[in-house]
């Protein structure tokens, strides 16, 4: 039985119908956190398809260049296919926690909604912070509660029929403890830490239309709820509808991001 959220080929292909949309409406405010500017060299860790990082190649435009890396050869891929005619983007695939960038390559380095996925997110920043430019700024965005979030709902449902999921999807939320996120950054040795978060309320027009997406395998809930039985499925989609007040018409899900920066 799995014990880990992943993000293999399946769950690449359908993670921009499951989360585009919400990562997304979150991408401007790590862009600002990082002080993206004209002509910066900037890497996107754990980029996924790419989506920040292509938001980032508006902001430094041909001056600059943008740099996407997952761990992923999956999401690697469609980042690859989203940059196919960018000459100033270059997508890579790469360890966070051991990235094979010399020191000081980055003036600014993004993680939109991954590092919550390192093992060790302390080792991960120490990495953003290696590769950064002396005064470059790191800035990460991640879930800030299971209760406030696209798909945790979901995960929690999905965890009552595979418990071994259970610890993945704690650490899923591990990083919203504003807390926690501060000692990290402060620990990995960066200066001017601060926290901020960002709440939206995302309007479905029905039920399947929020949860579709998941239901066909997108992201790496999808994945999990693929693993289920027919039976367990049911279940868990029925235990959604009534999670979400479903009455045949919109529903609305509340997400809160938390947005975490500092300066090397």
């Amino acid at each position: 039985m799995a014990t880990e959220l992943t993000y293999g080929e399946d769950a690449a292909a359908g993670y921009e119908r499951a989360f585009a949309h919400i990562s997304t409406h979150f991408v401007p405010f790590l862009l600002r956190a990082a002080r993206l500017a004209p002509d910066m060299r900037v890497l996107d860790i754990a980029a996924g398809t790419g989506l920040a990082a292509e938001a980032a190649l508006t902001v430094v435009g041909q001056g600059g260049h943008v740099t996407a890396a997952d761990i992923s050869p999956a999401m690697a891929e469609k980042a690859r296919a989203r940059f196919a005619g960018a000459p100033n983007a270059t997508v890579s695939i790469e360890n966070g926690q051991s990235m094979g960038f010399p020191d000081e390559s980055f003036d600014a380095v993004l993680c939109s909604l991954g590092l919550m996925f390192f093992p060790d997110p302390a080792g991960g920043l120490a990495e953003f912070r290696r590769v950064l430019w002396p005064g470059g700024w790191a800035a990460v965005s991640a879930p800030a509660a299971l209760e406030r979030s696209c798909n945790g709902k979901i995960n929690r449902a999905i965890v009552r029929h595979a418990p071994s999921l259970a610890e993945a999807t704690e650490r899923f939320f591990s990083l919203g403890d504003e807390t926690r996120l501060l000692s990290l950054f402060k620990g990995a040795g960066f200066q001017e830490v601060g926290i901020t978060t960002e709440s939206h309320r995302f309007a479905f027009p029905s039920f399947d239309a929020y949860f579709g997406p998941f239901e066909r395998g997108g992201g790496s809930t999808g994945q999990a709820f693929l693993a289920l039985t027919e039976e367990q499925c049911r279940t868990v989609r029925e235990e959604m509808r009534r999670e979400v007040g479903d009455a045949g018409g919109p529903i609305g899900i509340e997400v809160d991001i938390r947005i975490a920066s500092g300066r090397r």
